[in-house]
């Protein structure tokens, strides 16, 4: 019998893209292929691209660069390039790195089977069609046993064409499951382990299938027996149906918490970016929200610096933030994204993006914290107003751990801060084991191993152990016995979860 071939992924950017890397190894797997964590031991690389971040292109060509001396030494080696940047780029990338063998797009990656298969007679190979075909018709059922948590792919793609964002053109229209498959993967998905089921798409509130919208389909998921936690990520405002809203109140297997992303808070700024929605409808909603919810945990998305923004409108963001409270914010200064509508405009001096965005994420952190500004006012929003903890899990007081620094970064070192760390490990795996720690997303890191020599905080609330982590990073390819994540991915990023 012949050697098992190797297969080492590299997964880039958001959840879906883990979900995608999954689905390509079982495609793989189904040729022969088993995962390695160690790319130097690959019969195929793949790496699996966002083009959401800045220079997201150039990046992936920087990391292609790594892998010349690997193709260099093993000449049979295969290189892939799949996901967002692979669309983007396509014949591109073939033509700049002779040593990529096949680039294959977002909702072409059932044929990876296929395209591998014509590499071998020396032919390199682009796929970045839209197929009339749905790819999961043709993808291996999921058999793999699985840990406690798992993501579920229920929707793809975008028409919102917000003048900042490439997802359209990367990712295609919006096209929704059906109802009926989903059931069945979720329920094999449970059969196989799972106790937590994240649902994703690039505007995952938007699906919509057999007469029901996202907020039935939570109903009948949570109706799955083993099945005790639900998520889903991401969504846009415009597409919060009173169903939905109503099942964060109604159905307690929802986590209380929500992304909601809603980039800046003046209505000049949003009709430039095409969000269609305003500041005022934004505040609104998420009073219907906490109104149904109100222990859950909000957090969002700001641009900083969007092209033609003004310090008013600057201003109009940080009052939107103190007005929601948000437990936790992501601010980016703004970045073009080549054919896009908003690349073709001006763009604000750096330096002031720079002194812009910190801000704003300052603004966001003394909202959550609780904090005051130079006046004495409550940066908490209606959730410190009311005398509640923006920031929670369940409903309970309880705010994640901040992050600490971690050895050799001036947090403990020497034998104390290793005797530390080490049991910290094994606090961690055998939580892992008793089932109390439930990963819930994995992406791109930098750097080395972070925020390692305090892992965990236990809390008790009630009768009921929550244990809260800061963000781990790890470096490429890197393993962590103690975590029960995608093994390709670069960083897992552990969110509180109670039992």
């Amino acid at each position: 019998m012949s050697e098992a071939r190797k297969l080492f992924i590299k997964t880039y950017g958001c959840q879906m893209n883990v979900y995608d890397s999954e689905r390509m190894a079982e495609a793989l797997g189904a040729k022969g292929y088993v995962l390695t964590e160690v790319a130097e031991e690959a019969d195929m690389v793949l790496l699996n691209t966002c083009h959401i971040r800045e220079k997201a292109a150039e990046k992936v060509y920087s990391d292609l660069g790594r892998l010349r001396p690997l193709k260099t030494a093993k000449p049979d080696l295969k290189i892939g390039v799949a996901g967002c940047v692979a669309q983007a780029e396509g014949e591109e990338i073939l033509k700049r790195m002779p040593l990529v063998d096949l680039v294959v797009g977002p909702q072409s990656y059932h044929r990876l089977p296929d395209m591998l298969e014509r590499t071998e007679g020396g032919a390199r190979v682009v796929d970045t069609d839209f197929p009339e075909e749905d790819k999961f018709d043709h993808l291996p059922e999921r058999k793999a046993t699985r840990g406690p948590a798992a993501f579920l792919t229920v929707q793809e793609g975008c028409d919102k064409f917000c003048a900042f964002c490439v997802v359209p053109y990367t990712r295609g229209a919006e096209v929704s499951r059906p109802f009926a498959r989903l059931m069945a993967e979720a329920r094999g998905l449970v059969e196989r382990g799972v106790r937590e089921i994240t649902l994703l798409g690039q505007n995952v509130n938007a699906w919509s299938n057999d007469g029901r919208g996202l907020g039935g389909l939570i109903r009948e998921l949570a109706r799955i027996d083993g099945l005790e936690r639900l998520r889903y990520t991401t969504s846009h405002p415009n597409d919060m149906a009173d169903d939905l809203i109503e099942a964060h109140g109604a159905e307690p297997k929802l986590m209380p918490y929500l992304h909601l992303p809603v980039q800046s808070g003046s209505d000049r700024i949003l009709k430039a970016m095409n969000r269609k929605h305003t500041a005022e409808h934004y505040l609104r909603l998420i009073e219907r929200i906490r109104a149904a919810r109100p222990d859950i945990l909000l957090t969002s998305d700001f641009i900083v610096g969007f092209p033609g923004e003004t310090e008013a409108d600057f201003e109009a963001t940080l009052d939107l933030i103190r007005a929601v409270g948000f437990g936790s914010a992501f601010s980016f200064k703004y970045s073009a994204r080549p054919g896009t509508p908003a690349a073709e405009k001006p763009e604000l001096p750096a330096e002031g993006l720079r002194r812009a965005a910190s801000a704003a994420a300052g603004a966001g952190d003394r909202a959550a914290a609780g904090g005051t500004d130079g006046d004495g006012r409550a940066r908490g929003g209606r959730a410190l107003r009311e005398g509640r903890a923006p920031a929670r899990t369940d409903g309970r007081q309880v705010r994640p751990s901040p992050r600490r620094p971690c050895r050799g970064q001036g947090g403990a070192s020497g034998r104390s801060g290793a005797r530390a760390h080490h049991r910290k490990r094994a606090e961690l795996a055998r939580r892992r084991a008793s089932g109390r720690l439930i990963p819930a997303s994995a992406g791109e890191g930098r750097g080395g191993i972070h925020n390692r020599a305090l892992l965990l905080r236990p809390f008790r609330a009630a009768s009921q152990e929550i244990v809260v982590s800061s963000p781990i990073f790890l470096p490429w390819g890197h393993r962590d016995p103690t975590l029960d994540t995608w093994p390709s991915s670069t960083r897992s990023c552990l969110w509180a979860s109670a039992r």
